[in-house]
C-alpha cells in the first residue's frame, strides 16, 4: 500500500482573497484522501532576497520555506501574471532557492491563473527548468480570464476549468 503524497502548494498572488488561492484550496479538496496538500498562502513573510545571505545567516522564514520544498514529494505553484511577469513575491521566494538544490529533480506543477497569463506562464516554466525542477506539460495549466471562471466563494463556475483542474489532480496523483 503506497503512502499519501505530500504536496506543497505555493500561492504566488499578493491578494488575500485571490482566485489563485481559491484554486489551490479547490485542488486540496479534490485531492482529499489521495494526497496531502499544504498551502503557503502568503509569501510576504520572506524578506527581500540578498545574495550575501544565501548560504550563511539565512533568515529563519527562508530556512522554513526551503525545508517545506525539500520535504514535499511535489510542488504546485499557482500564480497570476503581474505586468507580463510573475509577481515579485514569487520571484523573491524562488531567488532564495536558486543557490540550493531544493527544486532539483522535484516534480513541479504550474498553474497560471490571470486575465491573460501567457508571459508569466512561460517565464515560470523557464525559471523552474533553470532550478532543475521536473516540469511536464501535463502538469501545467494556463487559465485565462480567471475572474470569470472562479466564483467569489472559491467555487469553479466554468465547466472547462473544473475539468482541467480535475485532470491536473489526476496527473499530480501519478507523480
Amino acid at each position: 500500500m503506497s503512502s499519501i503524497k505530500n504536496i506543497l502548494a505555493i500561492n504566488g498572488s499578493a491578494s488575500r482573497h485571490s482566485s489563485n488561492l481559491s484554486i489551490l484550496k479547490y485542488i486540496a479538496g479534490l485531492g482529499e484522501g489521495k494526497f496531502k496538500l499544504s498551502i503557503i498562502e502568503d509569501l510576504s513573510v520572506l524578506p527581500h532576497f540578498e545574495t550575501e545571505r544565501t548560504d550563511t545567516n539565512v533568515p529563519a522564514a527562508v530556512v522554513d520555506f526551503r525545508e517545506k520544498i525539500l520535504q514535499a514529494d511535489a510542488v504546485i505553484i499557482c500564480t497570476p501574471e503581474y505586468v507580463f511577469s510573475i509577481p515579485a513575491r514569487l520571484k523573491n521566494a524562488i531567488e532564495w532557492c536558486v543557490s540550493t538544490t531544493v527544486f532539483s529533480d522535484k516534480p513541479v506543477g504550474i498553474i497560471t491563473a490571470s486575465a491573460s497569463g501567457e508571459k508569466a506562464h512561460e517565464e515560470l516554466k523557464l525559471i523552474m527548468q533553470t532550478v532543475q525542477a521536473i516540469v511536464h506539460e501535463e502538469t501545467c495549466l494556463l487559465i485565462k480570464g480567471v475572474k470569470g471562471k472562479v466564483g467569489e466563494e472559491g467555487e469553479m463556475i466554468d465547466a472547462k476549468t473544473e475539468a482541467e483542474l480535475r485532470m491536473l489532480v489526476r496527473m499530480i496523483e501519478g507523480l
